[in-house]
């Protein structure tokens, strides 16, 4: 691994005109368009003449932009939110996005010296790969979240189905010309699926927003206010652990102090479960909706502390990239999951001494860990 550049194979400037495919682009809610868009600008201010295709959920538009030494190309695409009732309309959805993605771009494509996607939408590789010879640039896969394994590792039981396309997909993966990673459990992962290590760049994301300066905390809700505040922020969905969050909050008022209140600035199924339950058991919480990143800094500066949480069977399949903003607050945090994602690598390297971790389904040590946190908020009280 100590061959392994912590910077992008696109640093560089021998590749002129890139583009970049992503999801939703700011101000929609979604981390992966956040890091996109700004790695598309940071590449445009070097020189690089940058077309970034994604998608929105207002109206479509084409802007372009002299920006630094380069240029900047974006393509917003107006699109239907995700359908979330139906796996077989999601997957419709996702065929029609990536169409639509690949076709509005194409001849930018055809140009690019360079072309970089990422893992949402899901399964754009299907479609990127097999047209390989139409493109004469480089092709370098941005991993973040795996497609298919997180279907797989979201089932009870094995899928004849995912087992085949995870087969496919493996097939296309190895005829990538490069692949980033976000951290070494996902390099391990990709490893294991035949991916020789010297095709693979690890290119850790970073805080979208900055703390510098005076960075005002948002006002904090009346319901959590003189309460120690453990924040969630972000998307709460099926790769996150709500059984032991649910079960060792309900432990600490129950059976503890319950000093903690959960304030959830959240979106997600694993959310709406939260939610549900705190409120068929009388517990105390807050729930409001995510903020616009203007104002992400203000809130992660707010809480006493920050939630993060990962079920083992996606550790290296999915990572968490709220992480780096919570850490980069100066913000304790809990970390739900295991010790072999690099949430846990990067929260232990701060060296601050501001993290626990607590193994999935290990409820009481949930609960504790909340008795830990109240105690310290209580400490730092003048």
């Amino acid at each position: 691994m100590s061959d392994l550049l912590e910077h992008s194979p696109f640093d560089l400037l021998s590749e002129r005109r890139l583009v970049i495919i992503a999801d939703w682009l700011p101000p929609d809610f979604g981390a992966v368009g956040q890091y996109m868009q700004m790695r598309a600008r940071s590449l445009a201010e070097r020189g690089h003449d940058v077309t970034l295709i994604g998608l929105a959920s207002g109206e479509g538009s084409t802007r372009r932009e002299a920006r630094g030494k380069g240029s900047l190309t974006e393509i917003r695409l107006s699109t239907r939110p995700v359908p979330r009732g139906s796996f077989l309309a999601r997957l419709a959805w996702t065929v029609a996005t990536n169409l639509r993605l690949v076709a509005s771009g194409f001849r930018a494509l055809r140009a690019a010296d360079g072309i970089l996607f990422t893992g949402s939408p899901p399964l754009l590789i299907h479609l990127l790969a097999p047209l390989k010879p139409l493109w004469r640039g480089r092709l370098v896969y941005r991993i973040t979240d795996f497609h298919p394994e997180c279907l797989i590792a979201a089932r009870d039981r094995p899928s004849r189905a995912l087992a085949l396309l995870l087969g496919l997909t493996n097939f296309w993966r190895r005829r990538i010309g490069g692949f980033e990673v976000l951290g070494l459990d996902q390099l391990k992962r990709l490893r294991e699926t035949g991916v020789q290590e010297e095709r693979i760049t690890l290119v850790r994301d970073v805080s979208p927003v900055s703390f510098d300066g005076d960075v005002v905390a948002e006002a904090m809700p009346a319901a959590l206010k003189g309460a120690c505040v453990l924040l969630y922020a972000g998307n709460f969905g099926v790769a996150h652990d709500v059984e032991t969050v649910a079960e060792g909050y309900r432990l600490h008022h129950r059976e503890g102090t319950g000093r903690v209140r959960l304030w959830l600035s959240a979106t997600g199924a694993g959310a709406d479960d939260l939610v549900r339950r705190f409120a068929e058991q009388g517990l105390p919480f807050h729930k409001s909706e995510p903020l616009p990143l203007d104002r992400l800094a203000s809130l992660l500066r707010t809480p006493d502390a920050h939630l993060v949480t990962l079920k083992n069977a996606f550790v290296g399949f999915v990572m968490p990239s709220k992480i780096y903003a919570c850490i980069d607050s100066g913000k304790p945090v809990l970390f739900v999951g295991s010790v072999d994602s690099d949430v846990d690598l990067l929260s232990r390297s701060t060296g601050t001494g501001q993290y626990w971790r607590v193994e999935c389904g290990n409820v009481a040590a949930f609960a504790a860990a909340l008795e830990a946190l109240a105690d310290r908020a209580a400490k730092s009280v003048p």
